[in-house]
């Protein structure tokens, strides 16, 4: 542990001490702030980067005492109360279902630099305004608030990102999970491995472009100000033609994360839980660069109907509210759906690049036959041209076809390829999608 750390820990279980003492007529006295040292830690560089205030500096520490010790204002308070007694009210704070200990509110904040000075209180609510920086650049978070409680009474909470920063040097990537409903994409394979029409491969490198000099076009202070952050790209196009594929490329060679959203998990039928979910993951997302991948979009960011009862309000408020979100997002988002038509017009005029995703063509199924094919095994009996002039079938299916006449190959204990095994993936592949062979 940096020695920042030690010495703010101390320092705050120090002036815990002296505040409880002046309630049980102990005389403790005040601790000074700690001298910070120059350490490159991320703790410091938050605080003196910031360059924190007296009263913000506390804030930030008492929301991180929990993450490192649980029980820290637990074990201060015990010293100054009878075994029969756990709680001091003045102290603030809460405890959650999961962890039954000490967690710090806003109280605990006021109570700390203030106690009963009601100037010295005011003054301090300050760092819980929403316009104060604590709150624009999500470092610290005052939650819970119920209807008409005081906004001090809410749960203190010091930003993920920060805390695992400062005691893990890094960020790690989020889990996939109701608190994050999206997955990360990656991929293998490369460029060359994306078979494609010319105009389309055209359209794609300009997001790369994007990617690329992007940054620089917003920190260019006479254009930079005319442009909302980020971009907004709709792929289009039957399933299997290789939006998730693009997607994942335009991520590894960006050097950047791509996520795809689990619509499922954030569409809620109770009203404000879809824009409660939308809120997490934009707020997770902002500012790391990563690209968000909506597939099957329509479920989410469909066109808006006539307002014929509170269901339907209910569903313009939430593409009313991604709008906005998707608007002031500064990555890249990219939504996918079937048809571009079933995307709402309100959507469609934000967009800078809008890309279909056609069915390949003969030349192309061609291709995409001929990256599929296993390199060792023999596939000479393979009519590859008069399949992919014959079957209009995505580069998905013809995978999936591959791997069905691998499979057969390999329970023959044969190393050639059947044609006839690929005729019948082929039909396979048609009977699942309603078509005939």
């Amino acid at each position: 542990m940096t020695p920042n750390l030690q010495t703010t820990l101390q320092f705050i279980a120090d002036l815990t001490r002296h505040r409880l003492g002046t309630h049980f007529d102990k005389e403790i006295p005040l601790p000074e702030i700690p001298e910070m040292l120059d350490d490159q830690h991320p703790f410091t560089e938050l605080v003196l980067g910031k360059k924190m205030l007296a009263d913000e500096y506390v804030a930030v520490a008492v929301g991180l005492v929990p993450h490192i010790d649980p029980t820290f204002f637990d074990k201060i308070v015990a010293e100054f109360l009878p075994p029969s007694q756990t709680d001091f009210k003045p102290l603030g704070g809460y405890k959650s279902s999961q962890l039954r200990t000490f967690l710090p509110t806003g109280e605990t904040v006021l109570f700390l630099l203030a106690d009963g000075n009601l100037e010295q209180r005011i003054a301090t609510l300050r760092i819980f305004d929403p316009d104060h920086y604590f709150a624009s650049d999500r470092i610290l978070q005052i939650e819970g608030i119920g209807v008409g409680e005081p906004v001090s009474s809410g749960q203190l909470v010091l930003d993920t990102d920060w805390v695992e920063r400062i005691l893990f040097g890094k960020v790690r990537r989020p889990r996939f999970g109701i608190g994050f409903p999206a997955e990360r994409v990656e991929t293998k394979l490369a460029w060359e491995d994306l078979v494609l029409p010319a105009s389309t491969l055209q359209e794609i490198e300009e997001l790369q472009s994007w990617l690329q000099h992007g940054a620089t076009l917003m920190e260019d202070e006479a254009f930079g100000r005319r442009l909302k952050p980020g971009y907004r790209a709709l792929f289009w196009g039957p399933p299997g033609t290789g939006k998730t594929f693009t997607a994942g490329l335009l991520g590894k060679h960006a050097g950047r994360d791509v996520y795809k959203i689990d619509l499922s998990m954030v569409v809620s039928k109770y009203i404000g839980e879809t824009e409660k979910n939308l809120s997490r993951l934009f707020d997770k997302a902002e500012n790391k660069d990563w690209i968000l991948f909506f597939d099957e979009a329509d479920a989410l960011f469909g066109k808006r109907t006539n307002v014929r009862d509170a269901h339907d309000k209910h569903a313009n408020q939430e593409v009313s509210y991604l709008l906005q979100r998707v608007e002031n997002y500064n990555g890249l988002v990219i939504l996918a759906s079937n048809y571009k038509s079933n995307i709402d017009d309100a959507f469609m005029r934000r967009f800078q690049s809008i890309i279909h995703f056609p069915m390949p063509r003969p030349h192309e199924r061609k291709q995409l036959w001929q990256k599929s094919m296993p390199a060792q095994w023999d596939a000479k009996e393979i009519e590859l041209e008069e399949i992919a002039l014959k079957y209009e079938i995505t580069g998905a299916s013809i995978l999936n076809v591959v791997q069905f006449a691998c499979l057969r190959t390999l329970a023959r204990n044969d190393s050639r390829l059947s044609n006839e095994d690929m005729l019948e993936g082929i039909a396979r592949e048609f009977k699942k999608e309603g078509k005939s062979a």
